[in-house]
């Protein structure tokens, strides 16, 4: 098979007229040629740290919707499968992967469960990671989140990082604000990676002490604004990834999108293109194509090298998907799940009030970020409870654990602006236990046993009102179709945001931060009120 266009030839930065011929799944000539074509071959798009549970998809499913935007392969850490469901959470992503065309590259989760504050669904201890390191469909330690533990020298931390150094294997990292001596001493430890820097001079002090630095883009969390300089500073130290994509942001886009705001934003179009193309598939060793002969055939056509409109989408020389339309079909998943609790009452979600002086802690959301800041307040009480006050913004938060029977945690939260209802979801990261945000303790209970009664999903509740995305495998995931499921999902959102008055860009994505307690500064987990600065709980 041949394919002429004009080709990018990225480590030589140039655009010349030529013909890939292609055998057997591989690049075996790439000649020059007279002509002009109206389309551009460049290598395809890999997006260098993802979590595709977040996409509410499985594997196969979120591979239809990425090829069409150019995606050939993703660094894929499932910790959010095997917070739920433990090693067989992350074999059954790696099998249903292989299903389709499409190159995933897992990862061995490094922190099941995230912490100890929390209850998870399952534990990867120091064998389960060996055992997990030692598959070859394994290519990474994936992000070492629990940084105090390698500061401190944790023995297990340690010896989960020294089975990654054994066996060769990169370690991701992930330390949000981790600056000076500190970080000096985590990325000496043998990590190589941030997806977590938030301001440039964080991403700058890493980048010179020998760290790669993830430029991340989102469907909550978007630090490419902070951080795009680098790409002209740093071209061979910077990846790009989107860590979390819902299903309706992925049918819009995905590092396609950061590629295209790059380039209009003035950056050398050859330096984006290594750090969208080139830099992960050398870091991690993958097995992708980088458009050189004797390469796996894995390139996309665009129409322009501004918006970088796909045409086609190539995967060992297979056309995977070409305008607009993917060319393999939708594969089964079997439901796999783990879920024991059972339903809710509004009294559950009640406060007392100990003193009516006693100040109480509120967590700030921030929009676009998943780290929070907090504040105090003087409680709003009511016949002996603490009760929401909607004119401040001061909302209630809850997490229930998912995996057996015990009273919620209940907090206040500030940013989500509801006039009334609530919403909730499985989605909440890293143990996935129930988190819910509402005005009132019946709509509270009323969201929570949605997604009891569907054993997974998002839900929202206003006024009578109700809608819910049922999510059954494993809490998280649906093996329905992409599109469908992107459509659905983009309802729910849009009655939060329109019915419900929630101003932040992307609700569900930020309520699933919530209780994810190592971002600072303030979480909850169904344990309690935690403080993600000093890694303790909080009164």
């Amino acid at each position: 098979m041949t394919i002429s266009s004009n080709i990018i030839d990225i480590p030589n930065r140039s655009i010349f007229h030529g013909t890939v011929t292609i055998e057997n799944g591989k690049i075996k000539s790439i000649q020059p040629t007279e002509g002009q074509s109206d389309h551009f071959l460049l290598p395809g798009f890999v997006d260098a740290h993802i979590h595709i549970e977040s996409s509410m998809l499985v594997p196969s499913e979120f591979a239809r919707l990425a090829v069409l935007q150019g995606t050939v392969a993703t660094v894929s850490d499932p910790h959010e499968i095997a917070n739920v469901m433990g090693i067989e959470g992350v074999e059954y992503m790696i099998n249903n992967g292989k299903q389709v065309p499409f190159k995933f590259n897992f990862g061995a989760p490094s922190c099941v469960p995230a912490t100890t504050f929390e209850t998870a669904g399952a534990t990867i201890d120091v064998e389960g990671v060996r055992q997990l390191l030692e598959n070859p469909d394994i290519k990474y330690l994936a992000e070492m989140m629990n940084y105090p533990g390698v500061l401190f020298a944790d023995p297990s931390v340690m010896a989960k990082i020294a089975i990654a150094k054994e066996l060769g294997k990169p370690i991701d990292g992930h330390a949000p604000g981790l600056r000076g001596a500190d970080a000096a001493k985590y990325i000496a430890a043998g990590i190589s990676t941030d997806h977590e820097c938030f301001t440039y001079e964080e991403a700058l002090e890493k980048l010179q002490q020998g760290m790669k630095i993830l430029i991340r883009e989102g469907s909550a969390a978007k630090n490419y604004e902070a951080l795009h300089p680098l790409i002209d500073q740093y071209p061979d130290k910077i990846m790009l990834c989107s860590d979390d994509k819902h299903p309706d942001d992925l049918i819009e886009g995905h590092i396609n999108q950061l590629v295209a705001r790059a380039i209009k934003d003035g950056h050398d179009i050859y330096k984006v293109l290594q750090v969208a193309c080139i830099n992960p598939v050398k870091h991690y060793g993958l097995a992708v194509g980088l458009l050189a002969i004797g390469d796996n055939a894995d390139f996309i056509l665009v129409k322009n090298l501004t918006d970088l409109k796909v045409k086609a989408t190539y995967i060992n020389g297979v056309c995977v998907a070409e305008n607009g339309q993917v060319n393999f079909p939708k594969v089964s998943a079997p439901i796999i799940n783990k879920f024991d609790t059972s339903l809710k009452k509004a009294t559950d979600f009640q406060i007392v009030a100990k003193l009516s002086n006693q100040m109480t802690r509120v967590i700030k959301v921030i929009d676009k970020e998943i780290v929070t800041e907090s504040f105090s307040v003087l409680p709003t009480i009511k016949d002996g409870l603490i009760i929401p006050d909607l004119k401040k913004d001061i909302l209630k938060l809850t997490v229930v654990n998912r995996y057996f029977d015990t009273s919620p945690a209940v907090a206040f939260i500030h940013g989500f602006h509801f006039k009334s209802g609530a919403i909730a979801s499985c989605v909440g990261h890293d143990s996935h236990n129930i988190i819910a945000v509402g005005t009132d303790d019946a709509q509270l209970a009323q969201a929570v046993n949605l997604i009891i009664d569907n054993k997974g999903g998002i839900a929202a509740v206003q006024n009578g009102q109700t809608m819910v995305l049922p999510l059954p495998i494993a809490g998280i995931m649906t093996n329905a179709d992409g599109r469908a499921t992107a459509k659905a999902y983009a309802q729910v959102d849009e009655f939060v945001k329109k019915e419900m008055g929630c101003p932040l860009t992307a609700p569900f994505m930020t309520l699933s931060f919530m209780a994810l307690l190592v971002i600072p500064e303030l979480k909850l987990s169904d344990k309690g009120l935690f403080d993600g600065k000093k890694f303790e709980f909080v009164v």
